[in-house]
């Protein structure tokens, strides 16, 4: 039963990360992105707080403190910065697409370093996952964009850092426990959005929320401590690749959602696409208990 574990705590992030787009979606007008990534942070650091200090005491390397940081701030800093980015040029739908490359990158990343071991049905498993969302989003991924060629690119400068940091976190996973990295590496990234929020007047004035507005910042928080922690715990107990995989329910998750909160319409092509989405994660995991290296 415990060999599953991984594989729920993946899923489980897949399904929470599409749970916040919903919710981001709902409050964004809000409030600015950076300013709201700070909020979520923010609040996701705080709720791993409590657990860190009932825990017992880690003491990291001082040779460790800069990575690790480093590796924070790509994940939540730059990713999220890059993908706002992108959206002031391409639809949402388009760079959906786009950023589920993310298993496929993990992949190539994890075999250059010599972490996993391509096979094809590994690979056939991660190109159907991208095939589902592509059917999933169906024709809002066409939709016209200005200055398209730099939106694409962004998303995939974006997903490639987040594919390069599920990977680059391993050594470190197997070195510390995971609850003390989350934590650390999610304060870093903190301070890094703090500095950029400051550049936009964040801390001259409170920022102005509804009451729904505010709950829903609060979901996305806390949903992001909590998916940050089983993310990083499915990183140090299964392939990289095997993780990010399951990002596919991001789009498949915020669609759900969608139409069951916000009225979107469900097409033919989206069931369609989850099929293949399921197909492939079958076919990801079929050798699942393959030897990962460090």
């Amino acid at each position: 039963m415990t060999k599953y574990l991984p594989t729920a705590a993946a899923a489980a992030t897949g399904v929470l990360v599409g749970a916040a787009i919903v919710a981001t979606r709902f409050v964004i007008g809000q409030s600015s992105p950076i300013m709201l990534a700070l909020l979520r942070y923010a609040i996701g650091c705080c709720c791993l707080l409590p657990p860190l200090l009932l825990s017992a005491r880690v003491r990291f390397e001082r040779r460790d403190l800069l990575p690790i940081g480093l590796l924070g701030i790509a994940q939540f800093g730059v990713v999220v910065t890059l993908l706002n980015y992108a959206l002031q040029y391409i639809p949402s739908a388009r760079a959906a697409l786009i950023f589920a490359t993310l298993p496929l990158l993990t992949m190539l990343f994890a075999a250059a370093l010599g972490h996993e071991r391509v096979t094809w049905a590994k690979m056939l498993g991660v190109l159907l996952t991208i095939a589902g969302v592509g059917l999933a989003l169906g024709e809002r991924v066409v939709q016209p964009g200005s200055n398209s060629r730099i939106g694409e690119l962004a998303v995939l400068a974006s997903a490639a850092s987040a594919a390069a940091c599920s990977v680059l976190y391993r050594p470190y996973l197997r070195k510390y426990p995971t609850l003390p990295i989350s934590a650390f590496a999610m304060l870093a990234s903190v301070l890094f959005l703090g500095l950029l929020a400051a550049g936009e007047g964040f801390f001259s004035a409170l920022p102005r929320f509804t009451a729904g507005g505010w709950l829903a910042v609060g979901f996305i928080g806390v949903n992001s401590g909590v998916g940050y922690y089983l993310w990083l715990w499915a990183l140090n107990h299964s392939a990289a690749t095997n993780a990010a995989v399951f990002q596919a329910l991001n789009p498949i998750t915020a669609t759900l959602l969608g139409a069951l909160l916000l009225a979107e319409p469900i097409s033919a092509l989206f069931l369609c696409g989850l099929v293949c989405v399921a197909l492939g994660l079958w076919l990801a995991h079929r050798r699942a208990g393959e030897r990962v290296s460090g």
